[in-house]
Parts: structure tokens; C-alpha cells; sequence
């Protein structure tokens, strides 16, 4: 697939509408775009006026569905490759499913066809791991959907938000200040919407991290790797649905291993070439490309992961990458395991809550202020960023977990400390920088049923690091030094 990255134009063009309401593809959905030029009609389908869709009265919802996969903590590694297709196959009923919702005028009707479809494959999850000797557990209550109104605050248990924000790194969201002010409902449709947006300028600071004890490792090593400049895309997720051709159902960024797809394997990724400038970093990162909502079609618009997966819009080039591993505030840092995978955030966040969601959003110069569920909108002169600070606690055995999540774990965010049985690792902390022109108008990509939000923004990381280099990246790290 080619790469568009144009040139915008003056900044004053740009600013028509603050939050205009667009359609923009098939299904009748209707996506915020805010930046259209006047000069040239940029972001209106032909045909369309600029009010289409604006003023119907309709609610923005989505369907929400129990995460089957954070449920799982037990799956016996033989059986993992079934239960990973299985999961795979759940998404895709409910990418079909809100298909079919954004054309029901009885979006109810919907949901029968969609829980029994849930209930066959989660007993084929079942089945499998009983089959590997393990007993299963009990997931069949997890078939039922509920529709939800995408402004409703999703009910979960007391103290979820908290445990979210326990393991956030240090970077304490607390995004009182603001919340709400990027403007109104912006219409129904798949998102973003107005009020996704917030004004950095109206965020408070609020970044706390936890100071270094003594025989803290201090040390940095930075990794170059690139922007993806030669446009490596694909809808795929090896570590979350390997085997499985989109199964993300958005696409996805990759800098680094250009092996990478659904299909590959620990011998695939030791052997594919890389674009880190460090030979001996054949490691594999990647997160969901940001997306232009001016009404520019991509080159996947017609295809799985881009328009099928109602991901529209023009893929930005970040114009920074930074990949830099970082030490650990009270001790020493083991090296990583080669093939440790690890993703941080959670894709399903809108519907899920936030207690794994993990991405910040800010802008350049304003980086002690940092948002998990609002797009940042940037004064002139600067850039939008996103920051992923990744787990940096390992269980000491496991490359990977039934869940994707258990083998790695996030250090106290006051305190730095792992949690108990787990050791520190270097921190991988990935900060991408996007020139996007002022406003709103800009959206990862995402699932469909998730709607564009920011709070389900994720990184991912495969370390193919050979050994030489891990040992002296641990060993910058722990003695001080800032290493390239």
C-alpha cells in the first residue's frame, strides 16, 4: 500500500469549522471533520454538502461486549494458537455485527444473532482448553451485547479507574481540568466527535514520576529505527491474534523488523531485515496509524483494515520517532528475554473502562501535561504527540500470557517497585510526533464498535535485540550512561 503524507496548507485555510459533521463512506456514518479548506473543498464527498448528516437528532452508540481475552489467565501454551484464532473470531462478529447496527433502525435486533454467534465460539474456546487438560472457565455469561450510547460513561466495578491509573506509570492522567471542553456531541456516526477534543491549553500539569533512590539505573539507550517512511502497513496484530489476517481490524504503524505481519514467527523476525540503524536491533514496534479526517481517501480505503473497517482518512507520517529504554528508579534492570512481546494500552478501552489503558496524548512544549481520554488540541507551532510508556516488570519465565498481559507488569507508579515474583526490565518508552494542522480533525485508527476514541490508543513491542546488544543496552542502563 502507498503512502500519502501532503503538504497542508497555510493554517489559516484550514480553520472553516471547529466541528462539522461529515459523512463520509457507506452505512450511513457520520465522522467529525473540522479542518475542511474552503479553497478546494477538501473533506466534502462529492455531492455532500457540508451540513449532510448535521442536525438529525440521531445518538452517537456503538455495541459493547465483554472482553472475552482479559478474562483469560490460564490457557495451556498447546492450546493457545486455538483460543488466539477463537478471540480473533469474536472480533470479527462484532466488526460484522456493527456493520449491520449502523444500518438497523432497531439497533436491538442486532444483538440476538450477534450473542449466539459469541456463544458457539466461546464454547469452542472452552472446548479447546479442555481438551489441552486444563478446566475451562465458566465464559459463557460473557455472550450477551448491550448497545451503549457512546456519551455514557461505561459502569464497572468501584476502583477500576483507580487500578487503570495505579498502573500508568507515573504519568497521573487526572484530567479534571478540561474534561469536556472540546465542544458537544458531534452527531452519530463512527467518531471522532467534538467533545473528543480538548484544548492543552486548558490542561493543568500533571506528571508525577517517582524519584531515583539510590542504585537507581539511570541510564538511557536510544534506538533509531525511523518513522516508517517506506510505509510498512498491515491490519494484522502477531502478538494479540497470530495467524490471523486482520485481525485488528485497523492498521497499524511498524518501524523496525519488516518481517512482521500475522504470520510471522520467532525465526521469521530473527532473520527479516530491519530499518534500525543498529543491525543488532531486529526488534518489531508498531501502534495504530493516525489518521487526517479531511475526506481524503487513503490507498486502503476499499480494504480490510482501512475503509471496511470504517478507517477513512488520510495516514500521517509521524515527522518524530523516538524508541529510547530507560532504567528503573530503585535498582538494577535484568536484560529483556529475546522474543518478549508485550502490548501496552488496550484497544477495546471505550468499551472495556480504562483499568489497561495507557497511552498519553500532548503537544510539543507542553509535554508535563498529558491526557488518556482526550485528543490534544496544539496551539500554532506545535505538534501533537503520543507517548506510550511500556511495562517494565517481568515475571521472570514467560515471553508471552494467555492474555498477552500477565507475563509483564507495570512498577508502582509512586514507588517504582515491582510487584512481587517479578524482576525490572528496561522501560520502553515510544514518543511519536505528528505535524497535523490546529484543531480537531484527527483520530487513530481503531475497531469499528470502539469509535475512534483516544483512551484506546496501544503500542506493541516484540524485542529481537540480539544478545550482544541487550547486554549493553542493560549494562548503559544500569551504569548511568546515555547509549545509542
Amino acid at each position: 500500500m502507498g503512502r500519502t503524507s501532503r503538504k497542508r496548507s497555510k493554517l489559516a485555510r484550514r480553520m472553516v469549522a471547529a466541528s462539522a459533521a461529515l459523512v463520509m463512506g457507506g452505512g450511513g456514518l457520520i465522522a467529525v471533520n473540522v479542518y475542511a479548506n474552503a479553497e478546494d473543498g477538501v473533506g466534502r464527498p462529492p455531492g455532500r454538502s457540508a451540513d449532510a448528516g448535521a442536525g438529525t437528532g440521531q445518538r452517537m452508540s456503538t455495541i459493547d461486549c465483554p472482553d472475552v481475552g482479559n478474562r483469560l489467565r490460564e490457557v495451556p501454551r498447546e492450546a493457545r494458537g486455538e483460543v488466539d484464532g477463537r478471540l480473533a473470531e469474536l472480533d470479527s462478529q462484532i466488526t460484522r455485527a456493527y456493520e449491520r447496527f449502523t444500518e438497523a433502525a432497531d439497533k436491538e435486533s442486532v444483538l440476538p444473532p450477534l450473542e449466539e454467534q459469541r456463544r458457539g465460539t466461546i464454547g469452542e474456546i472452552e472446548d479447546a482448553v479442555d481438551r489441552a487438560g486444563a478446566r475451562p472457565d465458566d465464559l459463557t455469561g460473557m455472550a450477551p451485547c448491550t448497545v451503549r450510547a457512546a456519551d455514557r460513561e461505561r459502569e464497572r466495578p468501584a476502583g477500576d479507574g483507580d487500578r487503570g491509573r495505579e498502573r500508568d506509570q507515573g504519568q497521573e492522567q487526572g484530567q479534571d481540568e478540561g474534561q469536556g471542553q472540546g465542544g458537544g456531541q458531534g452527531g452519530s456516526g463512527n467518531g471522532p466527535v467534538a467533545a473528543d477534543f480538548v484544548d492543552i491549553e486548558s490542561v493543568g500539569p500533571n506528571v508525577r514520576r517517582p524519584r531515583n533512590q539510590r542504585g537507581a539505573s539511570r541510564g538511557t539507550f536510544t534506538t533509531d529505527c525511523g518513522r516508517n517512511e517506506n510505509g510498512k502497513f498491515n491490519p494484522d496484530n502477531v502478538i494479540a491474534a497470530p495467524g490471523v489476517g486482520n485481525g485488528a481490524h485497523h492498521m497499524h504503524d511498524y518501524v523496525g523488523n519488516q518481517a512482521t505481519d500475522a504470520f510471522s514467527g520467532d525465526d521469521d523476525l530473527a532473520n527479516g531485515e530491519t530499518t534500525c540503524r543498529n543491525q543488532g536491533d531486529r526488534s518489531t514496534y508498531y501502534w495504530p496509524v493516525l489518521r487526517l479526517q479531511n475526506g481524503r481517501d487513503e490507498d486502503d480505503a476499499q480494504a480490510d483494515g482501512g475503509g471496511r473497517d470504517q478507517n477513512v482518512g488520510e495516514i500521517r507520517t509521524p515527522s518524530a520517532v523516538t524508541l529510547k529504554f530507560t532504567g528503573n528508579p530503585r535498582g538494577k534492570v535484568v536484560a529483556m528475554p529475546r522474543f518478549l512481546r508485550i502490548i501496552t494500552g488496550d484497544a477495546k478501552a471505550f468499551t472495556n473502562g480504562d483499568a489497561e489503558a495507557n497511552a498519553s496524548w500532548s503537544c510539543t512544549g507542553f509535554e508535563n501535561r498529558q491526557l488518556k481520554d482526550k485528543y490534544p488540541i496544539c496551539p500554532e507551532g506545535s505538534e501533537v504527540v503520543r507517548t506510550f510508556t511500556f511495562q517494565s516488570c517481568w515475571d521472570g519465565r514467560n515471553t508471552d500470557s494467555a492474555n498477552h498481559r500477565t507475563h509483564v507488569a507495570f512498577a508502582d507508579r509512586r514507588t517504582g517497585a515491582c510487584p512481587q515474583g517479578f524482576r525490572a526490565i528496561p522501560q520502553l518508552v515510544q514518543r511519536i510526533v505528528y505535524d497535523v494542522p490546529p484543531g480537531p480533525g484527527f483520530a487513530v485508527d481503531s475497531f469499528p464498535e470502539q469509535l475512534h476514541k483516544p483512551v484506546t490508543d496501544h503500542g506493541d513491542f516484540i524485542n529481537v535485540f540480539d544478545e550482544r546488544l541487550m547486554e549493553r543496552l542493560t549494562k548503559c542502563l544500569n551504569s548511568g550512561r546515555r547509549c545509542t
